[in-house]
């Protein structure tokens, strides 16, 4: 079995966060997805309710947003610059 440095584990420990902020980004905005694709009655009854307890797809958005720029970078810069060099 191979070995793999103290770097790359901290480093796919870090994608492995980012990309389950992601995920969870998108379960939190999948109302506001479901009332876009749909635009049911019901879609957006559940909106407004939502809305009453404070739901604000736009946290889901900007946070998940920014959390996926992030991972795609820091992946993309981790293969760029030490994938494939020992």
């Amino acid at each position: 079995m191979g070995s793999q440095s103290m770097a790359k584990t901290w480093f796919l420990l870090a994608s492995m966060v980012g990309w389950l902020i992601v995920g969870a980004a998108l379960m939190y905005l999948f109302p506001a997805i479901a009332d876009g694709l749909v635009a049911s009655d019901l879609t957006h009854r559940w909106m407004a309710t939502l809305a009453l307890s404070g739901y604000k797809p736009a946290l889901g958005w900007g946070g998940g947003g920014l959390a996926l720029i992030l991972t795609v970078a820091g992946n993309w810069l981790w293969y760029q610059t030490f994938e494939g060099k020992r």
